[in-house]
């Protein structure tokens, strides 16, 4: 066997798990096939095994599906994964079902398939570390827990019980999990031999328990909390479906499977409960939304935890030591200068907020105190703790204070001429070494660092509102920015727990570029005579978390307009004549000729009735809805999906991204593109290039060239094709 070594010692059979050139296990062909083997000489040694350990030679337990070979499914294989599941499922029974105790002994990770390896045993053992994950996040990746996840967790926890589990992908830690009685028993994390301890308490066990089985074995077995014929769980049914649907919109059928094989197999005998969950598993494994889901969830996430875009030589674990600033320095205490000191405060880094005025910045530092003090009161974070991240939080208006600082980002309003006045006044106070980035989310870096007196060490750190909630920061590269500045950048964005993209220098880079095309097709349907409620909930139907006109009216139709007059003055520096869009047309009209500049100002393309739900505003169906305008629903679900993923394509093919996974990441947690879709660029993957190409030559012959893909484009989208 290439994965699993077997070994029978004084009547113990050991299973040990270590699937060659690979940092972890997983359930690849092989370890399929070996566990066939391995289970056949169990059975063949039976009348010489007083009990089986299931042990894992690798630093984790183990990792669930091989999804590499996940991605290379096509419905054509649904037949085949069906089978091969439901083989495993029957070694997993020979297993538990032979007469002897089974012990899992769960030295690291053990997660999705992982988790369900781990529960073929009657007692579990684990390390006592908070550290390890365990649980079933299948549903994250647009999959189930197929491999008895489902059965077991609701047979162990109830169907109300285990719903977090499954249906949430709620992990949990070994003490955790011994209060859930998901593990049996903890062994010292700091023991000299934490494998020699996890088999001495096994082999204990397995003394003491010489008639082990499963409680779903035994003749007297209850379900926790009763079956779907319990009037209390039936009610609990009743709603459940729908309000499932109004978290997933129809989008993702993957909590809907899961609950539909928790909610069946609770009805039906052990053996048959597994195999419903073979029939949901095999049907989504092989769908449009699971391959979407496990390239951006999975694979692109991995890259972009793992560095594949930090710039610097490459050390023997794929990475150089990563850097971590002493001393960080913020210019402007408003919105986002508070969220980055608190964000910074709170994982450990020395802050100077400055600002024009002591006041303003103390009201900075204000928001990290609104922030912790609900956590306090509900005893989440202790007093001390609070105290310790606001002493770490230093409100000045003086520049001096900034001085030793290794990193300095301004913050201040998108005013060429004041970012460059703040980046003059500060960049002297920078430590020997240190580097300055700007927060914008418009203005190219590159003319930013003409500010500069050292261009290669100022880059662009581009957060998102609020801060403490977004977890991705676009870090952008000047044409001038050093290779080391960049990894700086990305160590730095790690270091506060988020997750850094790396673009090239343009206008509005990346994010805000494409987030562009997505509000503005928004207004453009207005102004071409689409309603209004139309828009917004085809936005939402589509997977978009909010309609695009809300959207304008939270981030300010106003700001939308300065950007515009900023873009026209850049062009006209330039000799050139900048023509506007329809939708920035229609969003300059809403604020300069009808005076809606947005939330802020009162009111934009909503109304906002104090202690009231918002609503449209009223005067939208006179001003712009033309009755005789023909519209399809289908129609303004793609013009705001592919006019994101044609605007992405193009920052593919100039460089602008430069690669797959930070466009996916990027579009997913910056901008809102559907989780199902996979990202910007997997929207166009997972469709097929050819079906993409042609779909945007249709909208481009109906609404313009916002939607014509350039032979340029067609190529970087082919080049850049992910393969498995």
């Amino acid at each position: 066997m290439k994965t699993i070594r077997y070994e029978l010692h004084d009547g113990i059979a050991t299973l040990t798990f270590d699937e060659p050139g690979s940092p972890v296990n997983t359930m690849c062909a092989d370890w399929q096939r070996d566990l066939s083997t391995a289970t056949g000489l169990v059975v063949s040694d039976k009348a010489l095994i007083k009990g089986i350990i299931l042990a894992s030679a690798k630093s984790t337990f183990f990792a669930g599906a091989d999804l590499k070979s996940t991605m290379r499914l096509t419905p054509a294989d649904a037949p085949r994964v069906f089978a091969e599941i439901e083989q495993t499922k029957k070694n997993f029974r020979t297993l538990e079902t032979l007469g002897v105790p089974v012990v899992s002994c769960i030295n690291g990770a053990a997660l999705g398939g992982g988790w369900e390896v781990a529960l073929v045993g009657h007692h579990r053992v684990a390390v006592d570390n908070p550290k390890i994950q365990l649980g079933l996040p299948e549903i994250t990746l647009g999959l189930i827990p197929g491999a008895t996840g489902i059965t077991k967790m609701t047979r162990l926890l109830g169907l109300m019980g285990a719903q977090p589990f499954i249906l949430e992908s709620k992990l949990f830690n070994p003490r955790e999990a011994l209060d859930l009685g998901l593990v049996h028993e903890l062994v010292p994390a700091n023991g000299d031999d934490v494998s020699a301890s996890l088999r001495t308490a096994a082999l204990l066990w397995i003394a003491a328990n010489p008639k082990a089985q499963h409680p779903w074995d035994a003749k007297d077995y209850k379900i926790p909390g009763g079956t779907p014929a319990n009037p209390k769980i039936a009610g609990m049914l009743t709603v459940a479906p729908a309000m499932l649907k109004q978290k997933t919109r129809g989008l993702y059928p993957a909590p809907e499977a899961a609950l539909a094989a928790m909610a069946e197999g609770a009805m039906v005998d052990y053996d048959t409960a597994t195999r419903i969950e073979s029939r949901y598993l095999a049907k989504l494994i092989v769908s449009p939304v699971a391959r979407n889901m496990i390239n951006t969830f999975f694979f692109n996430m991995n890259a972009i935890k793992g560095g594949q875009s930090r710039p610097g030589p490459s050390t023997g674990s794929g990475r150089t030591e990563k850097y971590k600033p002493r001393k960080v320095g913020i210019l402007g205490a408003g919105m986002m200068g508070a969220g980055i000191a608190y964000a910074q405060a709170s994982r450990g880094i020395e802050t100077v907020l400055e600002d024009v005025s002591l006041e303003n910045a103390q009201r900075g530092k204000a928001y990290s105190v609104k922030l912790t003090q609900p956590r306090v009161d509900k005893g989440r974070m202790s007093p001390h703790d609070q105290q310790a991240l606001l002493e770490r939080i230093t409100p000045t208006a003086h520049p001096a204070d900034l001085q030793g600082c290794d990193l300095i980002i301004e913050a201040v309003f998108e005013n060429r001429e004041l970012k460059a006045a703040v980046t003059r006044e500060a960049e002297p106070m920078l430590a020997q070494g240190g580097f300055f980035a700007s927060n914008t989310s418009t203005l190219p870096i590159s003319s930013l660092a003409q500010a500069s007196v050292n261009p290669a060490k100022f880059v662009g750190i581009h957060f998102f509102s609020p801060v403490d909630k977004m977890k991705l920061v676009e870090i952008i590269r000047g044409k001038e920015t050093d290779d080391e500045t960049v990894a700086r950048a990305y160590d730095y964005v790690q270091a506060l727990g988020k997750l850094p993209i790396v673009v090239n220098d343009s206008r509005g880079f990346y994010t805000s570029r494409t987030f562009g095309t997505f509000v503005m097709e928004g207004a453009a349907m207005l102004g071409e005579g689409i309603p209004a409620p139309v828009i917004e909930n085809a936005s939402m139907q589509a997977g978009m978390p909010v309609g695009p006109l809300a959207v304008l009216d939270e981030t300010a139709l106003s700001l939308s307009v300065h950007v515009l007059d900023q873009t026209r003055d850049d062009f006209h520096a330039e000799g050139k004549t900048y023509e506007a869009t329809p939708g920035e047309l229609l969003v300059e009209c809403m604020v300069k000729e009808l005076k809606r500049a947005g939330r802020a100002a009162g009111g934009g393309f909503y109304d906002y009735p104090a202690g009231q739900k918002k609503a449209l505003w009223p005067e939208l169906k006179t001003l712009f809805e033309k009755p005789a305008h023909a519209w399809d629903l289908q129609e303004v679900k793609d013009r705001l999906l592919y006019r994101q993923a044609v605007e992405t394509a193009r920052c593919l093919a100039e460089g602008v991204l430069t690669s797959v996974h930070d466009g996916n990441i990027g579009s997913i947690f910056g901008i809102g593109f559907p989780a199902w879709a996979g990202g910007a660029l997997q929207f166009i993957y997972g469709m097929g290039i050819d079906a993409f190409e042609a779909r945007c030559a249709q909208l481009a012959g109906k609404f313009g060239p916002g939607f014509a893909l350039s032979e340029d484009v067609k190529r970087a989208v082919r080049h850049h094709q992910p393969v498995y």
